[in-house]
């Protein structure tokens, strides 16, 4: 799915106050890729989570590192991948919870797992790792860059 060259992306400093405009650029891709307003929701709720715990978990709060967002066009759907400068993290490791148990927090994972189709982690070689989530959606051709092109 990831076939375009230049994805559209976004480098965020690593900071709380910053996840709205993760979410803000989630909502302005989906809308150029012509997601319906279900999948829109499902796909920003999910790097919502994804960009709280690079930030809560993998940059311990470090306002020095980055997390980057890169959002591959398809028309078959969605691949974003997340980029941090964290240590490696085996996505694996994190137990497929009970929706039912009560319990505060640690929900982050479980949501990415429901609402994405497919969710991966694998540690970059310059440091840090690159989760990688798919949502299988209808795109719009038209809506996507053609080859070539960078979106501001």
């Amino acid at each position: 799915m990831a076939s375009q060259p230049a994805p559209w992306s976004l480098t965020l400093p690593s900071d709380l106050r910053q996840v709205v405009l993760a979410r803000a650029f989630l909502e302005a891709v989906c809308e150029v890729c012509g997601v319906d307003r279900a999948t829109t929701d499902a796909v920003v709720l999910a790097v919502h989570e994804a960009v709280n715990n690079v930030i809560r978990h993998a940059h311990h709060d470090r306002p020095d590192a980055q997390v980057q967002i890169q959002c591959f066009l398809g028309a078959d759907g969605l691949e974003i991948h997340l980029l941090d400068e964290g240590a490696p993290f085996d996505l694996a490791s994190v137990p497929h919870l009970d929706p039912a148990e009560m319990r505060v927090g640690g929900r982050g994972v479980f949501l990415m797992r429901k609402l994405m189709d497919e969710l991966s982690c694998h540690p970059r070689g310059e440091g840090g790792n690159t989760l990688r989530m798919v949502k299988r959606c209808v795109c719009s051709p038209t809506a996507v860059p053609p080859k070539g092109a960078r979106p501001r």
